[in-house]
């Protein structure tokens, strides 16, 4: 941080070089309570408050319990910009909090007078408003709410009192009273109006309070223009101004926010993937055009919200495999299966698409999506176009800012995907040259006239034209009042242009995943590498900044998928194909001592190689024990055996049965023989046998359920010492490290998917940042419920029955009998049995739940909004689900059974919604 040496140097060229009519004393006083070993400081965009940088930030003097001052010596030939500035609490850790906001600022050129104490509060981001002054609240949802009003300059003033307050109705604008004169103390009919200017967050009013009797009480209130009316005083005691020494001092009194309701606004939105949407002019999958129809549709039932799930390009291999839409080849391009082929057809090749039009219809009828063919076709047709067409086009202007906007990414993913094609594999270290991301040899290939050139382009074209109509269909969205959610995956794609370009950032020799849970038994390996945190943190994030930024330009939400990951990432090693096999990254690990501190006698083979018995080998092959015993197993001693060296691996066993026939009988095999693998208690860190971490539910482990007692005792309690305590202080800090700085490098609303084994800390750090939570129903954080209510939700949060990974509402109620009558019960008020089936009342029932959450947002698969009315539900619920997540294989293939022209037009499903989200106040 800043140093008493960089003090005293402005104070000598204060002294030395000038008179102290060239410069204005600002004095800034915030109010801020502090512990022991807390120091505040001030940084802004000048040298004189450390340039922006925190740890040139400028110290602040302690005044007393309740406040901090800094005092600086501004030179008036430097007063010529707007200054902006923030204050920084460092805690006795050294860990630093940066109050929240980039509008605190200061104009000193306007100020005419030679002091200024400016009187701040502290902005903490956990503050509900901090919300509405995020993009989709500013540009969009409370657009049509806003009244400006002129803020009126006083040349005598000797106060300026600033205050927010971002959920006022149309016609309304905050005032001021209290006892002085001007407010005729505290007369309703002579309340103070201030100003608000387009550009501002701050209602703002100048006084002159040269003659008034301090201190002062006073308020600010709502006043309607309209009416003429005070429509209310702000809550809580008055607020209280002391009086100024100096009478040639300007007074700037930043309040913060009014104290006025901040829970009221309430939105309701709908989820779905934009592959799954049905229009009649679609291409067999759904489009960014096709869009602008669900828009008319969430418009017309009055929803704010439509969420999408990740759109990067994931063509790996050209076929289903590619449909899952978190392994992304590229975290920056779009995907080619969205692309409108009539929009970039024209006239020209208008009667070239027509020859597809009975293709199109025939796709267009399946029930799932073709995605191979789907792709296939219009990857061939765009070649075509381009080839006519697209050299013009890249010459155009508007083509040349997207490309100098986007090329630090748009190059590689464009020269990635040729050598893909070129190769036929994404397999980069395959490839005879360029496995290896080459930056001078790179752009040889890209340069204009080369062999490759035209090849490459293709994809800076097709690029362009995806940016071109999803741009189109967003702004389609704000006209209509509606907002657009995305999707940042937590992971990329092993082969990808990422981790080809930026190898450093990425751990590739492991794989990323989730412990299991109730959907995942032996937990989920999404085989994506894990990132280099280390790496990233060294280049002040510029890859996620990058990432966060290209969202921006697209959408007005997003949603980032698994945050947990930015506390700990699940770790697999590569020779392990299930996520059971798996530990938390960072973590702090289990030593010889931790063992020795319980009693426990530590016994390395025992603990960590897998524990094979004729009682293991019964109970999880029967009969075929004696096969397995020949052919994978060796002899050990004290009646236990040991994987023969070809068999000691998840991956060496998979690959053996790649070449066999994939029956019931050899699955059976296989998967019992990953469960040897896994039975054990403790994975060595370094392999050197001196640090430990436990393998995730060692309880349900033959090899634990063989220990004696005493020691299953002992290694529970140190178990649960690692898992939920002894990390928790250690996975904040890792949190803290990364998600403020990448929070502040974009103003859309964040809302993070905090699912899944969730560390005690995950809440407050969410809560501080003002991240919003997703709450579902079926997955209670309180491992003390079997049920989440929808009225026990946080405001900051998103409320939802289900989400993608899981069952819709009537997919789950045919799961688990016992669970549902619980449910029915309980959480549904009703008596007796549970109907087998979940009927249309019972699915309403659920989604009215939700609707009149306390929470900011509740958001709806578009299945478990159509499950509310028998005649447009679908027939079979088991068809709705979009995601499997146990299973590695699954095709991503939804579609909406009707198309969004149909549900356009089911007039009396859509006024029955309409009328519950108006009743629910969204």
């Amino acid at each position: 941080m800043a140093t008493t040496k960089k003090t005293i140097a402005v104070k000598k060229t204060v002294t030395d070089k000038k008179t102290a009519a060239d410069f204005i004393t600002v004095q800034f006083q915030l109010k801020y309570h502090t512990e022991f070993g807390q120091n505040l400081f001030i940084v802004g965009n000048h040298i004189l408050l450390g340039n922006g940088d925190t740890a040139n930030a400028i110290p602040m003097q302690y005044l007393n319990e309740q406040a901090w001052t800094a005092t600086v010596q501004w030179p008036k030939s430097a007063a010529t910009e707007k200054i902006t500035y923030n204050y920084v609490l460092v805690n006795g850790d050294g860990s630093t909090v940066v109050d929240w906001g980039t509008d605190r600022c200061l104009e000193l050129q306007k100020i005419q007078l030679p002091k200024v104490q400016v009187l701040d509060t502290w902005n903490y981001a956990g503050y509900f408003e901090n919300a509405f002054y995020t993009e989709p609240f500013q540009k969009v949802l409370l657009k049509q709410h806003e009244t400006y009003v002129k803020v009126k300059s006083l040349k005598t003033a000797t106060h300026i009192f600033r205050v927010k307050s971002p959920l006022l109705s149309k016609d309304e604008v905050i005032c001021l009273s209290g006892t002085f004169k001007a407010a005729n103390n505290w007369d309703a009919d002579s309340v103070l109006c201030m100003g608000k200017e387009v550009e501002s967050p701050y209602y703002e009013l100048q006084l002159n309070l040269s003659k008034e009797q301090f201190p002062i009480a006073y308020k600010y209130g709502i006043y309607n223009t309209k009416t003429k009316k005070l429509v209310q005083f702000e809550a809580g005691d008055n607020r209280i101004l002391q009086a100024s020494s100096d009478l040639k001092q300007l007074n700037i009194v930043q309040d913060g926010f009014a104290f006025l309701p901040n829970t009221t606004w309430k939105g309701a939105g709908v989820s779905i993937p934009v592959f799954s949407i049905r229009t009649a002019e679609s291409f067999g999958v759904g489009e960014f055009s096709d869009l602008k129809k669900m828009i008319d549709w969430a418009n017309m039932v009055g929803l704010k919200m439509i969420q999408l799930l990740p759109i990067n390009d994931t063509t790996a291999t050209y076929t289903n495999k590619d449909s899952y839409p978190y392994a992304a080849i590229s975290a920056f391009a779009l995907h080619p299966l969205y692309l409108n082929l009539k929009a970039i057809a024209g006239k020209k090749f208008a009667p070239a698409l027509k020859k597809l039009e009975a293709q199109r219809l025939q796709l267009n009828q399946l029930p799932t999506v073709a995605y191979e063919e789907v792709l296939n076709l219009k990857i061939d047709f765009a070649k075509k176009v381009y080839t006519a067409v697209g050299e013009e086009l890249l010459l155009a202007e508007d083509f040349k800012i997207f490309f100098e906007e986007n090329k630090d990414w748009l190059i590689p993913y464009a020269v990635f995907c040729y050598l893909r094609d070129k190769h036929g594999s994404v397999d980069f270290a395959t490839w005879p040259s360029y496995a290896q991301y080459d930056e001078k040899k790179i752009a040889k290939l890209v340069q204009e006239g080369s062999k490759s050139y035209k090849d490459i382009a293709f994809h800076y074209f097709l690029q362009y034209q995806l940016h071109l109509q999803l741009k189109e269909a967003t702004a389609y969205a704000h006209k209509k009042g509606i907002i657009i959610k995305g999707d940042i995956a937590i992971g990329v794609y092993r082969y990808g242009a990422d981790t080809w370009q930026h190898p450093d950032l990425f751990h590739m020799d492991f794989q990323a995943g989730a412990p299991p849970d109730d959907f995942a038994v032996k937990g989920q390996n999404w085989g994506f590498p894990t990132y280099n945190w280390q790496s990233m943190q060294d280049s002040g994030f510029a890859w996620w900044k990058q990432r966060f930024a290209q969202m921006g330009r697209y959408f007005d939400a997003f949603r980032i998928d698994h945050i947990l990951g930015f506390f700990r990432i699940w770790s697999i090693p590569m020779d392990a194909v299930e996520g059971i096999m798996g530990h938390f990254v960072p973590a702090i690990p289990l030593t010889l001592t931790s063992f020795a501190e319980k009693g426990i006698w530590f016994d390395y083979d025992r603990y960590t190689k897998p524990f094979i018995t004729d009682a293991v080998l019964w109970e999880i092959f029967g009969y075929d024990n004696e096969l397995v015993k020949s052919l994978f197993l060796t002899d050990g001693k004290n009646g236990q055996y040991q994987l023969k060296e070809s068999f000691d691996t998840q991956r060496k066993i998979e690959a053996h049965f790649v070449s066999l026939e994939n029956d019931e009988h050899h699955q059976k095999i296989k998967q019992g023989l990953y469960s040897l693998v896994s039975n054990i208690i403790l994975f060595d860190a370094n392999g050197d046998g001196q640090q430990f971490h436990f393998r995730f539910g060692i309880e349900n482990t033959p090899s634990f359920k063989a220990l004696e007692f005493g020691t299953q005792h002992q290694l529970k309690e140190l178990y649960v010492q690692y898992f939920y305590k002894q990390q928790d202080d250690f996975w904040k800090k890792e949190a803290y490290q990364k998600l403020p700085s990448l929070k502040r490098v974009t103003n859309m609303l964040i809302c993070g998917e905090d699912l899944g084994m969730v560390p005690a800390c995950v809440p407050e750090v969410m809560q501080q940042l003002g991240l919003l939570s997703l709450e579902i129903q079926r997955m209670p954080k309180n491992p003390q419920r079997a049920f989440f209510h929808p009225n026990d939700a946080p405001y900051l949060s998103v409320v939802t029955p289900s989400t993608h990974d899981m069952s819709t509402i009537r997919g789950w109620w045919e799961e688990d009998r016992s669970t549902i009558q619980q449910f029915y019960n309980q959480e549904l008020g009703q008596w007796g049995d549970a109907p087998a089936y979940c009927e249309a009342w019972i699915n309403k029932a659920v989604v009215l739940q939700h609707l009149f959450s306390p929470a900011m947002w509740s958001v709806f698969q578009l299945q478990d909004l159509m499950g509310m009315h028998e005649k447009i539900r679908r027939e079979n619920p088991l068809d709705e689900q979009i995601n499997v997540p146990a299973n590695p294989n699954h095709f991503w293939c939804y579609r909406m059974h009707l198309t969004v022209e149909a549900l356009l037009e089911t007039t009396a499903f859509n006024e029955e919604l309409q009328s519950y989200i108006h009743q629910s106040g969204r």
